[in-house]
């Protein structure tokens, strides 16, 4: 096991006693838990009844978070025309086609998330093995090959996620930030939930909330009743 910290050891022993009661009680426990000198951010991890090695089974998604992500979004979109111009009102910090695909070649990869028109994927797919590793290649699943760009870049920033459940039956995202508050951190893991709930297979059998874990970047992890989700989120 690997060997733990004072503070670390001091904060997982606030997690002895009763278990948390509510989802907003357990939200506050992890904030408690909270001891970096920076501010954190909160993750959720959900293990699902499920087997991603069938395409049936495969649990992926998007979600708006309510209150964001709590840090600033730089978008790259790949289009032409007035869809370039529809880009740039919205917000997003780089916009072109043909010459940012080539700065991209020579190793420019100074943003976060990377939208395109569908008529820009035949040269956007062209730098598919550059993007793709770094989780960046536009996606229709997950709404960021559109022609409705506009749109796409308010929702990249005002704190929409992109999830998919992994190999072991886990699903891991962001939540935001400890300066959120306990109020805030439970209207985005509600609004994550209730996604993941409505995303469930109908091939997936017996239980699909299997286990589900928060924590902020240096704490403990905080294990949550799956049964006060199911009441919260009307499974």
């Amino acid at each position: 096991m690997p060997k733990r910290g004072k503070k670390y050891i001091d904060s997982r022993s606030k997690l002895k006693g009763a278990a948390p009661a509510t989802l907003g009680d357990a939200v506050s426990l992890m904030l408690g838990t909270a001891y970096a000198k920076f501010d954190e951010t909160v993750d959720v991890a959900v293990r699902l009844g499920v087997d991603p090695r069938h395409a049936d089974q495969m649990v992926r998604g998007t979600v708006v978070l309510p209150n964001g992500l709590g840090k600033d979004v730089r978008v790259v979109v790949f289009a032409k025309g007035e869809k370039e111009k529809e880009a740039q009102e919205a917000g997003a910090e780089h916009v072109g086609n043909e010459e940012l695909i080539d700065r991209i070649k020579e190793g420019w990869f100074d943003f976060d998330k990377a939208i395109a028109t569908p008529d820009m994927m035949g040269a956007v797919g062209k730098i598919g093995k550059l993007l793709g590793p770094r989780g960046l290649m536009p996606n229709a699943k997950t709404g960021t090959v559109t022609f409705d760009v506009g749109r796409a870049v308010k929702e990249l920033k005002a704190g929409k996620i992109d999830f998919r459940v992994e190999k072991a039956g886990i699903v891991h995202a962001p939540l935001g930030k400890v300066s959120f508050g306990p109020e805030k951190l439970l209207q985005n893991l509600t609004a994550f939930l209730e996604t993941i709930v409505r995303l469930k297979p109908s091939s997936s059998k017996g239980t699909y909330l299997k286990a589900i874990a928060i924590s902020t970047t240096m704490g403990p992890g905080i294990k949550l009743d799956t049964a006060l989700v199911k009441d919260l989120v009307k499974i």
